[in-house]
């Protein structure tokens, strides 16, 4: 019990920042959708799936190496994170440069002519993001998460201002409806064609932003590359790289491939690019559980490398496990069956509610997401980071043989199904070998009937449709305190053995 409340605690503060972060966050969502064109959100949508992409190359599964070295094998955590950050420097300004001068050429593949600027924007971007994801792993390892959550939230808060300044306030001035004053001003430098780019800039200034600030909490940095030090690290990185790869696949490729698997006329009056775009502002309405999974990984990665030495360690992760299930599936129902209301109030502009009905499958993909991470830890506490590479690379072949056969037909459900057949799959194969080579007595039986009936509820409850909009309110929420009525039932005798533990050490 003192573990998995140390555990929720750190989750917590992780958690805060991640939830105040995106709550801040999620007015990005009714403002791009309502100053944005549907192209504009299109273009939006497929450039961050880029970076998703390309921030996995960046970055090389070096966060995971940092933690696995600094931790469990002997060698002093100062001179670890010397070494690998001194490498990640070198390596992210060398990858950035590259994307930097190669930007006409990608401008012209991507299909977006004369704005080669973005993807020199973008490698900045880059480049900044992987040199600070040592110092966030480091803040997390040394349980600093307060600094963590303060950083990652300012970022947040400096992004979001950016946006709403130049997106809204600018324009408004611009168009002399707000403090015409400024028009003559504003006007001088404000671009009125730019969508994509205000939230590009926005990010880079942000990110940039937060450099000399997570270095002064590291106390100094010393640039040192051993290569017989940093050799064994690689070795531990390389197939992570992959398994990044495969996972960012995974992750984003539906929202990059979209506007170009969906035949012409597929939506009637929409291009591919504006259906894309509607396709990027449903998925960001699953980003409560992505979010949840966030925090946790954040406070569970350095908490499983720390107990890992415990004899107690794999009961103790079948619990976290089970927890995790039971939490996410009430949120997965609590969003769905409010998706109605949720969907009015985020999505802005007509035409992005058409495709909310995608929504339950995109947070039950997210939460098998968050199940893959837990059980992933057997492979990266047993140094067998090559099993990684296997899983996500076969959950990429997944994704894209269902969004190739899938969007052409089915259109938005098509690549929101490609999002739950593929970590379905790699959750499969991941317990699979990992009861093989790392056994955690997990109770898989709960688990699975837990997801079920999840997954039935929350489409029951998003297709309640009634006349009375506060009758329609209650039956669909109902399905909530069912769910978590059930649990209780089915879980009544664990719950009896904690309220025991919790009245022993009071006693």
């Amino acid at each position: 019990m003192g573990q998995l409340r140390k555990l929720a605690g750190q989750t917590a503060i992780y958690g805060i920042s991640s939830i105040l972060g995106r709550t801040v966050n999620f007015l990005l969502i009714p403002l791009y959708t309502a100053y944005l064109s549907k192209e504009g959100m299109g273009a939006y949508t497929a450039l961050y799936a880029n970076i998703a992409l390309f921030n996995v190359v960046f970055t090389y599964g070096m966060e995971t190496t940092y933690f696995r070295f600094a931790t469990g094998k002997g060698l002093d955590p100062t001179k670890v994170y010397h070494q690998i950050q001194s490498l990640l420097i070198t390596s992210s300004l060398s990858l950035g440069a590259l994307i930097y001068f190669s930007a006409p050429w990608f401008a012209e593949v991507l299909n977006y002519p004369g704005q080669e600027y973005l993807f020199r924007w973008i490698a900045w971007i880059l480049a900044i993001d992987a040199i600070l994801a040592i110092p966030y792993a480091r803040l997390r390892k040394e349980n600093k998460s307060l600094q963590f959550a303060l950083t990652k939230f300012s970022n947040i808060l400096i992004n979001v201002g950016l946006n709403i300044l130049f997106i809204v306030v600018f324009k408004k001035i611009h168009l002399g409806d707000w403090l015409p004053g400024l028009q003559e001003i504003i006007s001088k430098f404000y671009q009125p064609d730019w969508e994509v780019e205000y939230i590009l800039l926005s990010n880079l200034i942000a990110n940039a932003l937060m450099v000399p600030v997570l270095f002064k909490y590291m106390g100094g940095f010393s640039f040192q590359l051993n290569r017989k030090y940093l050799s064994p690290m690689w070795h531990y990185a390389f197939p992570l790289l992959f398994m990044g790869l495969a996972g960012v696949v995974n992750e984003a490729m539906s929202r990059n491939l979209f506007e170009h698997l969906i035949p012409n006329d597929f939506y009637p009056g929409l291009t591919g690019r504006e259906a894309g775009g509607i396709f990027g502002a449903n998925f960001k309405l699953a980003i409560l559980m992505n979010l949840i999974i966030q925090a946790f990984k954040y406070a569970a990665e350095p908490f499983f490398f720390n107990q890992s030495t415990d004899k107690n360690s794999p009961a103790l992760f079948a619990r976290v496990m089970h927890v995790f299930i039971l939490f996410c599936s009430t949120l997965m129902i609590a969003v769905s069956v409010n998706l109605g209301w949720l969907g009015n109030l985020l999505l802005r502009n007509e035409g992005y509610s058409r495709a909310t009905y995608i929504v339950p499958v995109l947070l039950m993909g997210y939460l098998l997401l968050g199940i893959y991470f837990n059980l992933s830890i057997w492979f990266k506490l047993t140094d067998k980071t090559k099993y990684s590479f296997y899983i996500t690379f076969i959950g990429a072949i997944v994704t894209m043989v269902i969004l190739l056969v899938t969007i052409p037909s089915l259109g938005f459900m098509g690549g929101a199904l490609s999002t739950l057949g593929c970590y379905l799959v790699m959750s499969i194969l991941c317990y699979w070998w990992g009861q093989k080579h790392f056994p955690i007595p997990y109770q898989t039986g709960k688990g699975v009937f837990y997801l079920f009936l999840a997954f039935v509820f929350s489409y029951a409850g998003y297709y309640v449709s009634l006349e009375n909009p506060l009758v329609e309110f209650i039956l669909q929420n109902s399905f909530i305190v069912l769910f978590v009525g059930i649990v209780l039932i089915i879980e009544k005798k664990e719950l009896q053995q904690i309220i025991q533990q919790v009245n022993q050490k009071k006693s």
